[in-house]
Order: structure tokens, then C-alpha cells, then sequence
């Protein structure tokens, strides 16, 4: 009998925007402890557009093997519509609302951007239910990279970026936060998590996301366009800076000794520069966990944090979302709508 079908975004060459083909592609079947979810949404992040391109920026010891076709994609937001073996208790049912980020870093591609898509239960927290699924296909990987570098890592597993691992400094009334790429995806929800443990936060992005970022209680804003944070900012306790890259070691001066700087994107660094400055340096991996999603959620059902979106696009069109978050200055999050 032959295999129902679905419509998918896949890969059959790496490259720009334009590689990425709409087609029908078999509907996968759901493993052991795995859940068949209708995608309604999946939500667009960098490693979708670095997988792409084929990873041609990360060191070849830290590449994966990407086989191809592949079809991209991590964050999804649905409805279960069937259950593999061993994940009928006590997680979910058949009609479920969930939201998820799938198989991540163990695949890089969750193969997000298609109609169905199978991901073990433990990858899923429920939907939230005060929002749509566009909304909450925002949500996973941005904000457990904003949770697992902020708030709790959550898991032991050794990090690919360093040796130490990455322990979350503690925050109240008395921290000090700056965030570089306040706007983006993970920036604007690091900022409602930081404010939410209580701490003053400074958000650096461009002027057009000011009112924007000081409506989500940013408590001062810098237009990296006007003016340099490490020419304007000392004694900040922390510095979450979401850009990265190697300009990140500019923020070392913004801070007080004793204080942390968490670079979300590859950094370069001098470990005797920081300590003699007493800084520590740190990064981590984000992980897939259902169990810190729910927490997200129940955030999101709260009122006290948002996801903010910057436009959606029909799955079909997955080449020009791509094509938007290469031009940049990104309000929120991008997301595809599948049905």
C-alpha cells in the first residue's frame, strides 16, 4: 500500500534561500515514546538557515553529518495526531495542543517546516492556550536558549563550546542586565525573563525597537546606532549578548568585577584577559526539554511573558522567510503557517 502523503520544505542541496522546494514527501510514521503531531506553525531560528547553508561556518570537528534531502526546521506548534509505542501515558492524547522543539542539538534538522512531524513525547509541553499557534510556534527554541542561559540549564550534558559547565547567575532587584540583540527571538524574551526574577535591564538594539523593548519593561534602551554600549555602560552584573561573534569581547568593560558574560553565538575570548578582569565567560547548547517548556508556557498563559511576532509566511513560501531574516533588524519571531 503505498505511503500517505504531506506537503514539506526540503533540502537537496545547500545554498541560498532558493534551494528550499516545496514537495510531498511521506508522512512519518512515530517510534517508541515518539508522538505524531499536524504541524499548525513552525517557527524560524538561525540554525535553520545555518543548516542550509550546510553549516559552512562551524568548525568541521563540531559538524554533524547532514544527509541529504533533509527537511529543516526545529519549533513547531500543533496538534497530536497520533501516538508511537510507549507514549500514550501519562503525557498526551490524540487532539492535544502541544508546542515543541524537536531532537535538538542531537538533530539539527527536526524537520519542523512540513504538515506532520514525529519528535519524542518528552520534547513537548502543552500549547498555550491564550495564544494562537503562530504565537506559540515562536517560542521553544528562543525561549529555552533564553531559560537554559538565564535561568536554569537544566540537564549535565557536556557542552561542545567549553569544558566548565555553564551555571546561571542568580537574579533579583539587585542585578543589572544588559542585553545586545534585545529584539531578536531570543533578546525579547530573555528581557520579560529578567525582568520577571526583578532585574534593572538595559537593551541595546536599534532605534526603531525602542518603544517596542521598553514596552516589554526594558528599563533603559541604547541605539547601538548612535552610540557604543561599551563606550556608555559600566557595572552591569551581566551581559546576555544574543549577537556573539567576535565582537562580543567588547562588552568585557561594561562590567564590574565579579560580574558574567554569556555570549549566545560563538565568542573569542582571552581567558587570561578575563581573569585579570574577573570575569567569567560562559556559553552553553540549547536542549530540547518539555519539562522548562511547560514552565514557559505557564509564562506565557500568565500574562508575564509574550512572544512578539515580526510576520508569518504560508510554508510554501519558506524561501522568502528565509530571505526576511537575512535582511536583519528582526522584531520577535518569524513563523511558518502550515495549516
Amino acid at each position: 500500500m503505498a505511503a500517505e502523503m504531506m506537503k514539506a520544505v526540503r533540502l537537496h542541496a545547500f545554498g541560498a534561500p532558493e534551494v528550499l522546494r516545496y514537495e510531498d514527501v511521506p508522512i512519518p510514521e512515530p517510534g517508541p515514546g515518539e508522538v505524531l503531531v499536524r504541524v499548525h506553525a513552525a517557527g524560524l531560528n538561525p540554525p535553520d538557515w545555518y543548516v542550509r547553508e550546510g553549516l559552512r561556518n562551524m568548525p568541521p570537528e563540531l559538524k554533524p553529518p547532514l544527509p541529504l534531502p533533509l527537511i529543516p526546521g526545529t519549533d513547531v506548534s500543533g496538534v497530536v495526531a497520533a501516538l508511537g509505542p510507549g507514549a500514550d501515558a501519562p503525557r498526551f492524547s490524540v487532539g492535544d495542543e502541544v508546542i515543541g522543539l524537536l531532537r535538538f542539538p542531537l538533530a539539527l534538522q527536526g524537520s519542523a517546516y512540513a504538515e506532520y512531524v514525529t519528535a519524542p513525547a518528552a520534547d513537548f509541553a502543552g500549547k498555550p492556550t491564550s495564544v494562537d499557534h503562530a504565537h506559540a510556534a515562536g517560542l521553544p527554541m528562543s525561549g529555552l536558549t533564553a531559560w537554559q542561559f538565564l535561568i536554569e540549564l537544566g540537564h549535565d550534558h557536556p557542552s561542545p563550546f567549553q569544558e566548565a559547565q555553564h551555571r546561571p547567575v542568580a537574579l533579583d532587584a539587585g542585578t543589572t542586565v544588559l542585553i545586545n540583540g534585545a529584539a531578536g527571538g531570543v533578546g525579547h524574551l530573555a528581557l520579560q525573563l529578567a525582568k520577571w526574577k526583578g532585574a534593572r535591564v538595559i537593551a541595546v538594539a536599534s532605534g526603531a525597537h525602542e518603544a517596542f523593548l521598553r514596552g516589554l519593561g526594558a528599563d533603559e534602551f541604547i541605539d547601538y546606532t548612535k552610540e557604543r554600549p561599551e563606550d556608555v555602560v559600566r557595572d552591569v552584573d551581566l551581559v546576555l549578548d544574543v549577537v556573539g561573534g567576535p565582537d562580543s569581547r567588547r562588552f568585557l568593560r561594561t562590567l564590574k568585577r565579579g560580574g558574567s558574560l554569556y555570549p549566545v553565538y560563538f565568542g573569542e575570548f582571552d581567558e587570561a584577559e578575563n581573569a585579570e578582569l574577573g570575569i567569567t565567560v560562559s556559553l552553553t547548547q540549547v536542549r530540547s526539554s518539555g519539562a522548562q517548556l511547560a514552565e514557559l508556557v505557564r509564562l506565557v498563559d500568565e500574562g508575564t511573558v509574550r512572544v512578539a511576532l515580526d510576520g508569518t509566511f504560508p510554508l510554501a513560501e519558506a524561501g522568502a522567510a528565509h530571505e526576511r531574516a537575512a535582511r536583519g533588524h528582526i522584531q520577535g519571531k518569524i513563523v511558518l503557517m502550515v495549516a
